[in-house]
C-alpha cells in the first residue's frame, strides 16, 4: 500500500494543478451553482470527468512513448518539465494580469475562446448539463498536453497497473473535490467571490504546476 502513495500524491498535486486555477469553466461553475445547485454538481463532475479521461489516455501512452526513448530519457523529462514551465509561466503572467474586476483569463482547465453561456431552457437537467460541461471542457488541448508531458516525464513510474490506477485515483479525487468546492463556494459566497481571490487561485496552482516540472527535470541530463 505505501509503493501506492507516492503515485497517488503525485496524481492530487497534478489535478490540483490543472484544476485550481480559476479560469472560464471556473467562473461557469460559480454561476451555475448560484442558480441551480443540483446542475452545478453534476457540471463538476463533467469538468473533472474530462480532467480523468485526458490524465488516462496519457497514462496510457506515457510509459510506452517512455520506454521507447529510454536512452535519452533524460532529455526527454528535460523537454517534458520545459513544456510544464511554460504553461505555468502564461498562466501566472495572464492571473496577474487580469484587471480587478474582469473577467478571470483562460488556464489550462478552460476553453482557448470564451465560452457560451451554459443556460436556457432544459439546462437544469443534470445529465443535460453534464454533457455540455464535458464538451465545453474538453475543447482545449492544453490539458491535454499538460498530461502528456506529465506522463510522459514520469512513464518509468506508472508502467504497472497498480501505480497508474493510484495515480488516476489522485487525479479524479483531487479535480472532482476541488470543483465541488466551487459549487459549495458558489452556492453560498456566489458573486462575492473577490478578483483577489482568484489570482491567488491562479498563482496557487500555476505554482503547483512549476514545482511539478522541476521536480521531474532532476537530475539533469549528462552531456
Amino acid at each position: 500500500m505505501s509503493e501506492l502513495m507516492g503515485p497517488a500524491v503525485a496524481g492530487a498535486v497534478a489535478g490540483l494543478g490543472v484544476a485550481m486555477p480559476m479560469g472560464a469553466m471556473s467562473v461557469l461553475l460559480l454561476q451555475e451553482a448560484m442558480r441551480r445547485r443540483r446542475a452545478a454538481v453534476a457540471a463538476a463532475t463533467g469538468i473533472a470527468a474530462v480532467d480523468l479521461g485526458y490524465a488516462a489516455l496519457a497514462t496510457a501512452l506515457g510509459p510506452w512513448v517512455a520506454s521507447h526513448l529510454q536512452p535519452v530519457e533524460a532529455w526527454v523529462r528535460l523537454a517534458s518539465a520545459l513544456i510544464l514551465l511554460v504553461i505555468a509561466a502564461r498562466g501566472l503572467r495572464s492571473g496577474t494580469a487580469a484587471p480587478a474586476g474582469s473577467t478571470a483569463p483562460t488556464t489550462a482547465a478552460a476553453p482557448a475562446a470564451p465560452v457560451p453561456s451554459v443556460g436556457g431552457a432544459g439546462s437544469s437537467r443534470p445529465a443535460r448539463t453534464f454533457g455540455r460541461y464535458v464538451a465545453l471542457t474538453a475543447v482545449n488541448p492544453t490539458t491535454a498536453l499538460y498530461f502528456a508531458a506529465l506522463t510522459t516525464a514520469q512513464g518509468g513510474g506508472l508502467r504497472t497497473g497498480p501505480t497508474g490506477a493510484a495515480f488516476l485515483a489522485g487525479v479524479a479525487l483531487a479535480s472532482l473535490l476541488w470543483q465541488q468546492f466551487l459549487v459549495v463556494l458558489g452556492s453560498f459566497a456566489g458573486a462575492r467571490v473577490s478578483p483577489a481571490v482568484r489570482v491567488w487561485t491562479f498563482r496557487l496552482g500555476h505554482g503547483l504546476v512549476a514545482a511539478y516540472a522541476l521536480g521531474i527535470a532532476f537530475p539533469l541530463p549528462r552531456t
